[in-house]
């Protein structure tokens, strides 16, 4: 590789300044390059790409590629006339100029690639004129999936014991860490402390809402990684302990239930691990314990008073801690008595919700009985008062013999529906029947006849 040193360079630059002053073309060469930084992955190739124009007549152009280490010279790679490319020899397989630009492609790229790469542009026709880029390569290697350990491992009581969280990765370089919280960035607070390089988090004192998802981010220029979650175990509680019911009516700590009903009481607190449960009841100034567990069945028609007192207890065997809420349990009848209120009132609606419809009936069914019977009706009402003037002409007559029964009477005749309307054939001349006449026609007769007895027999009589 043949040096470039830095001397040389200085007066490249100047011979190029001076030649524009002279002639006024120097700016007339422009090397582009996408960015003066790249990033490339360790084991992969990486192509620095270079773009050049120019607005004279160029016999030569010269492309010049040198690598550059920190506090060391210049390193000749290739370089190329008019397309001839002319590598070091140590450095050909691994450095390849891309024509027609002045790109240059590195492959494999290592560690030891990683510097600054200048790239010369020379320029001959009236005159000379040149360029030059410089462009810095960074060599990553990916990161590897990370890891987090949690100390201790058993779990820790809230303010009491600390929680630390280290991350780790087994490969990666300027590795870059972030810590989250159920997918969110964590940040430094009253009781989060981070290492200098974030791979440690710490977390003291410990509390409840620290439970949560935590995971480790780790990241470099080329690659990112998340951990997998881990959950620490913090033990906390009992908190918020209340006893609730399925049935009755609850005012405060007062549970109102009718006499007669099963009533579950559950009684819950937040807790980690769970808690020991225990129910006490209060008598007389005496307490005992009547189960284990949150859960109580109360029957209430077994229960001698009125008015019970019960207390439950939770109890967190690791955390040391308890807690216990008071309640009162009364017994009532008020629903049997409003069960029995709504029975009585049933019957009773029943009851008159018969007699009305049969009523109803009743008075639907004669409306049409005589709606298609007239005929029978009038001459049932005729009937029945041809019969009273008939007693009442007795009554006014004061006898009973067949000879005092001779005068006028007022005959009645009706009309047969089967045969039609007739009259007796002994109709009495100058009557004022007339065949086929209307129902309820009248015949007058007066019979004038009256038999004579033989003088013999009325002797005998005598």
């Amino acid at each position: 590789m043949l040096p470039w040193s830095p001397l040389a360079n200085f007066f490249w630059d100047l011979q190029c300044k001076i030649y524009f002053l002279l002639v006024g073309i120097c700016s007339a060469l422009k090397l582009t390059v996408p960015s003066h930084t790249v990033h490339g992955i360790e084991g992969q190739p990486l192509h620095l790409t270079v773009d050049y124009n120019f607005n004279a007549t160029a016999s030569e152009i010269q492309i010049i590629w040198l690598f550059e280490k920190s506090q060391s010279n210049p390193k000749y790679l290739l370089g190329s006339v008019n397309q001839r490319v002319v590598p070091d020899l140590e450095y050909q397989h691994k450095f390849t100029l891309i024509p027609p630009n002045a790109s240059l492609r590195i492959n494999p790229l290592h560690i030891s690639d990683e510097g600054n790469y200048i790239v010369k542009v020379n320029v001959r026709g009236n005159g000379t004129i040149a360029a030059s880029q410089k462009i810095q390569v960074a060599v990553d290697v990916p990161v590897t999936k990370p890891t987090v350990h949690t100390e201790p491992s058993s779990g820790v009581v809230e303010f009491v014991g600390n929680i630390t969280l280290k991350c780790t990765v087994d490969r990666g370089t300027r590795v870059a860490y972030q810590w989250m919280k159920n997918g969110k960035h964590l940040h430094a607070g009253p009781n989060y402390i981070f290492s200098s390089n974030n791979a440690t988090l710490l977390i003291v004192p410990v509390v409840k809402e620290d439970i949560g998802n935590y995971s480790c981010l780790v990241s470099n220029p080329v690659s990112a990684m998340e951990s997998e979650i881990i959950a620490p175990i913090i033990y906390y509680g009992p908190y918020g302990l209340r006893v609730k019911s399925d049935k009755g009516l609850n005012i405060g700590a007062v549970f109102t239930v009718d006499m007669g009903e099963v009533v579950l009481f559950d009684c819950s607190a937040d807790s980690n691990p769970p808690n020991i449960y225990s129910w006490i009841q209060r008598d007389d100034n005496t307490t005992q314990v009547i189960k284990y567990g949150p859960h109580l069945e109360v029957v209430s028609d077994k229960v001698a008073q009125k008015t019970i007192d019960y207390m439950c207890c939770a109890f967190n065997n690791v955390t040391g801690k308890r807690d216990e809420t008071r309640f009162t349990v009364v017994v009532t009848s008020v629903g049997l008595e409003k069960l029995a209120q709504k029975g009585k009132s049933l019957s009773s609606l029943a009851v008159i919700t018969g007699i009305s419809l049969f009523l109803i009936l009743a008075m639907a069914f004669l409306f049409l009985w005589k709606s298609y019977q007239p005929h029978k009706v009038i001459q049932q009402k005729l009937q029945r008062r041809a019969e009273a003037d008939y007693r009442k002409a007795q009554a006014f007559s004061g006898h009973e013999s067949a000879s005092d029964d001779f005068g006028i009477y007022e005959f009645i005749t009706f009309p047969d529906l089967t045969s039609g309307s007739r009259v007796s054939s002994q109709s009495v001349p100058g009557s004022d029947f007339v065949a086929g006449q209307d129902m309820l026609s009248t015949v007058y007769e007066v019979i004038q006849h009256i038999p004579e007895q033989p003088q013999q027999d009325h002797q005998q009589c005598i």
